[in-house]
Order: structure tokens, then C-alpha cells, then sequence
């Protein structure tokens, strides 16, 4: 499924209209525990969903997220710069998030839009609840640096990081792709 504001979804303007975006990706859901990949924002509403929905999930595969599901490494007023073209040819990251937007079809005001949305920062005791098997799969070049806090606080959780793989790279990346489909075909 696309998020709110990414790819087919509706694409609202208004950060109001992403305030409940996480409780709108649980009622999409099929019923009973299923298995979940996502990635970048999308991991970040699955974990909080797995937390506030135990039981939700038989697995979880969390691509593009790190430490920064506890706050920090928030790229999200740079992005917002290049979303709305007012940064320069000097910020890399964000004249690629702009051009990989753009290319894949989104409404840079929607993109603006989501990433002014109110975000819940998880902390570690809430991530005991998560009890189900999950996999955490980042890009050693990755902006969000890196995992072990996140890892060290799930349960059940296993790191597989890519090397030379930066955060546009990692759900196209190979290793990434075979990671997630062992993970998730394991008994």
C-alpha cells in the first residue's frame, strides 16, 4: 500500500490531514497478524504499530530505520527545503530526495505536507511490546546512522547492514531484497 501523501494515496496538502496517518495504514491492514515491510516512514508507522497494536504482526521487516525511530538525525527540515526548492546544488541528499520524488510521481507538497506531521518518538520500554521476529535492515551510508539502540531495544530483533548501500539505495539494494524475503519464508 502507498502512505498518505506517497505514490497512488491521496495527496493532501494540509499536514493536519497525516495527523492519524498511522491509525489510517492499521485499518488497511488485513485482518490478523500479517507480515510487514517498510520502509523509511513507512517502517517508522509500522513500529508504532507494532507498540500500540501488540500481536498485530507475525513479522516485521523495518528498511531505512535506525536510532532515529528514538528522534535525532531528523532530515526532515532539509528535505522540506529541497521539496519546496530552496536548497542549492551543495545539499546532495536533497536534490536526490527531489529528483526521486519527482520521478516516482509524487506532489512535493504532499511529501511537505507528511513530513510536517506530528511524529511520536518512541522510546526503548516501549519497544518490549513488539514481540514479534524483527528485522531492521539499514545502509552502512545511510543518513539516519545507524541501529543499535533500536536493535538492542526489540526483543526479537536482528540487524543486516549493507555496505556502500546510502537510504535511496536500500529497498532496490539486493542484499536488502534477500534479507527481507529469508526473513520473512523463515519458519
Amino acid at each position: 500500500m502507498d502512505l498518505l501523501g506517497h505514490g497512488t494515496a491521496a495527496r493532501p496538502t494540509d499536514p493536519a490531514a497525516y495527523g492519524e496517518v498511522d491509525e489510517l495504514v492499521q485499518r488497511t491492514l488485513p485482518d490478523g497478524p500479517v507480515d510487514a515491510v517498510g520502509f523509511s516512514a513507512g517502517a517508522g508507522i509500522l513500529l508504532q504499530l507494532a507498540v500500540d497494536h501488540p500481536g498485530r504482526f507475525r513479522r516485521l521487516a523495518l528498511l531505512g530505520l535506525g536510532d532515529n525511530a528514538f528522534g535525532g538525525h531528523d532530515m526532515s527540515g532539509a528535505i522540506i527545503a529541497a521539496l519546496e526548492d530552496r536548497s542549492g546544488p551543495e545539499d546532495v541528499q536533497g536534490t536526490l530526495f527531489r529528483r526521486l520524488a519527482d520521478s516516482a510521481g509524487n506532489d512535493p507538497g504532499a511529501l511537505v505536507a507528511f513530513l510536517g506531521r506530528p511524529v511520536r518518538r518512541l522510546t526503548e520500554s516501549e519497544l518490549t511490546k513488539v514481540t514479534c521476529p524483527v528485522l531492521v535492515v539499514l545502509g552502512d551510508r545511510d543518513f539516519v546512522g545507524g541501529a543499535d539502540r533500536l536493535v538492542a531495544s526489540l526483543p526479537t530483533a536482528k540487524l543486516v547492514t549493507l555496505p556502500g548501500v546510502d537510504h535511496f539505495a536500500t529497498p532496490s539494494n539486493f542484499g536488502a531484497i534477500d534479507a527481507v524475503i529469508n526473513f520473512l519464508e523463515a519458519p
